[in-house]
């Protein structure tokens, strides 16, 4: 697990880098993750195709968290035509709290727990990794592994949905990330 911790903000720096939306139609969610006896949360982001936009784990499931995940994802990828998320009050309150300060257009937003279950099932792949590793010890090291997890999924999704011919390599799809 040593070199998961050492490489993997070096894979999220390339996947964030080279990563971008194909659509302007966004779904946002948190799922939960027990670290250490204490739930903690993963906020997601994922476009209309599945493919990952964004992700952060983070202590608490609470309006700030909401906010400050809501705003890095729309300064890096800009204004979205349709943003979706379910009815949960933090989220809702971070959403109104951007439409005042100009970041998110009224029009956009959509409030329904049946149109976000693109992403509710997006988290399935994280769920079944965390059931096979039981429970982090940290909130750290619980950050750098579904770091990793995630990157490898949104690098595998988005090769799925090129239909490429060649089955799916990481290390191939990493060093095509590196810069020559």
């Amino acid at each position: 697990m040593r070199w998961v911790h050492h490489y993997v903000p070096i894979f999220k720096a390339l996947w964030r880098q080279h990563q971008t939306s194909h659509t302007k139609s966004w779904r946002i969610d948190e799922t939960y993750i027990n670290v250490k006896g204490h739930w903690t949360y993963l906020y997601r982001a994922i476009d209309s195709n599945g493919l990952t936009l964004d992700f952060e784990l983070r202590k608490h499931s609470d309006y700030a968290a909401a906010y400050h995940f809501l705003k890095r994802l729309l300064t890096t990828n800009g204004r979205p035509d349709r943003l979706v998320t379910d009815q949960y009050r933090a989220t809702l309150k971070a959403v109104k709290h951007l439409m005042k300060q100009d970041y998110l257009s009224k029009s956009a937003h959509q409030c329904s727990k049946y149109r976000n279950n693109l992403i509710e099932q997006d988290h399935r792949f994280i769920k079944r990794h965390r059931v096979r590793s039981a429970s982090f010890q940290s909130i750290r090291t619980a950050s750098a592994t579904l770091s990793g997890i995630e990157v490898i999924h949104a690098l595998r999704k988005k090769t799925r949905r090129e239909l490429s011919l060649i089955g799916f390599s990481a290390v191939d799809e990493l060093k095509a990330m590196v810069p020559a």
